[in-house]
């Protein structure tokens, strides 16, 4: 029999000094079967720490956090409404990487033909081979090379087509049927207006990501389905707001700062619930963004970071001068920061949260204690992450160090790779951070809790039996 069989006639417990009974202290839920439990009914309280949605922090705590969040709240939508961008300032077109026209084609033919026939080789080889220039000279004068016949499936020219011969030793070889992108230069000569840039990956990409989306849903259920509404809001603001804005002549750091704020509020509510425990993990990850910035902007300043270091970036500064390049760097140390500062936030709110329901008469102190033994796992995992992450992404460059056999002290001083190195060490400092000033937030909000349940298990009668807390559906045990 259960305990509220065993004992069907138990008085009420009598009414704490607040005035509220200790059942709505609780905030349970009605019991599985739909039927709510006998308010005055002891033992129907003793399963209180499941492992579902967190209990709710008293009314006090609430109104101390939403103090906080309110205004800096109010602050992200002025940023917004202040900030947002309106039409991005037009430029002519320069054909230079992606700042081109491009239309969709087929390959619709391919046909094997030797080089020198068809005077693909360009300059004749003059014998030394020692060089890449007269190696590759070399291949392309005794090699078999493809003259490729292209058809234009979009644009004002659809139905054109034109030939392209592929040399060799060139890194993309063209077959029939395939799917290509093509640039186009409306100034050029006729028959060399268009030619091939690129290969059409979108049926490819779409699966991968529709591949994402099943595994994220029937995974995560219902959480899974709100990360991806998250992750598309993520990608509105940063092509709606951030991008544009930046391009418009804000300055990059305030747009990122504000953007970002924006991504972070809505993608925890939205992922996590509208909830203390939330608000504590926004609260350490506004910190930890607050010092990513501060370290970032006194690292690139001060080791003379121009944020110009490539082609891309470039472009960008030759189109548009008034943009600040290294404030577009610090920009993107803080947005990329972002979501592995959610992770480790999110992580350690709620593994305070958990270790606090097993135990609710542990001390802000024991809380703070174990929860860091937990971040410091989690510490030495994201680093490296972060780390391999960034190596992964500049490894062709790094490779090219290799080749030229440079000293680490000469990789590291260049520009490109000092680039990589503060914006891995800067986020890295700010998610080690994010780990002790979430857990001590955390363990101070649910240890202070004056409504919590350690104040309601010091308020039950000493007589009152309780059964033992379980997991799952929080079903009473049989005694």
């Amino acid at each position: 029999m259960t305990s509220m069989e065993q004992y069907p006639h138990q008085p009420s417990e009598p009414h704490r000094r607040d005035g509220s009974e200790q059942a709505a202290g609780h905030g349970h839920a009605a019991p599985e079967g739909g039927r709510a439990a006998a308010p005055g009914h002891g033992h129907s309280h003793g399963h209180s720490h499941s492992h579902g949605p967190a209990a709710p922090v008293s009314l006090h705590l609430r109104k101390v956090i939403a103090a906080v969040l309110v205004p800096f709240t109010a602050a992200v939508l002025v940023g917004l409404v202040v900030l947002w961008p309106g039409q991005t300032p037009a430029h002519k077109r320069t054909g230079v990487g992606f700042d081109r026209q491009t239309q969709q084609a087929t390959v619709t033919q391919v046909v094997e033909l030797r080089c020198a026939s068809a005077n693909a080789s360009g300059v004749p080889p003059t014998g030394d081979t020692s060089t890449a220039e007269g190696s590759s000279a070399r291949q392309q004068a005794d090699g078999t090379c493809k003259k490729a016949t292209i058809r234009v499936d979009t644009g004002q020219d659809k139905g054109r087509t034109f030939t392209e011969i592929v040399q060799p030793d060139q890194s993309r070889q063209l077959s029939q049927g395939e799917k290509v992108v093509v640039a186009y230069e409306p100034s050029a000569p006729k028959n060399l207006q268009y030619a091939v840039t690129d290969v059409n990956r979108k049926f490819p990409m779409t699966l991968l990501a529709g591949i994402f989306a099943v595994a994220v849903v029937v995974v995560g259920r219902l959480r899974g389905v709100m990360a991806l509404v998250a992750l598309a809001v993520s990608f509105l603001v940063l092509t709606l707001f951030i991008l544009p804005a930046i391009l418009q002549g804000s300055n990059p750091l305030l747009v990122a700062v504000v953007g970002s704020s924006a991504i972070m509020l809505i993608a925890l509510y939205l992922c996590h619930g509208l909830s203390a425990r939330t608000s504590v993990a926004v609260l350490g990850t506004l910190i930890s963004l607050a010092l990513i910035g501060v370290l970032g902007s006194l690292f690139i300043g001060w080791a003379a970071l121009t944020g110009n270091t490539d082609d891309n970036t470039g472009l960008i500064h030759g189109l548009y001068p008034s943009i600040d390049m290294s404030g577009l760097l610090l920009a993107g140390v803080i947005i990329g920061s972002l979501g592995v500062l959610d992770d480790v936030t999110v992580t350690q709110t709620s593994a305070v949260w958990e270790l606090h329901e097993a135990n609710p008469s542990m001390g802000w102190r024991g809380l703070y204690r174990a929860g860091i033994r937990i971040g410091r796992d989690h510490i030495a995992s994201v680093v490296n992450t972060l780390v391999l992450a960034y190596a992964g992404a500049a490894l062709p460059l790094l490779l090219l160090f290799s080749i030229a056999q440079s000293s680490v002290g000469t990789v590291a001083n260049s520009e490109l790779v000092a680039e990589e190195i503060v914006r891995t060490l800067v986020g890295s400092i700010g998610l080690v951070a994010s780990v002790p000033v979430t857990t001590a937030l955390a363990a101070l909000v649910v240890s202070a809790d004056r409504g919590g349940p350690a104040t309601v298990a010091a308020a039950t009668p000493a007589g009152a039996r309780t059964a033992p807390a379980r997991g799952g559906r929080g079903r009473r045990r049989k005694r």
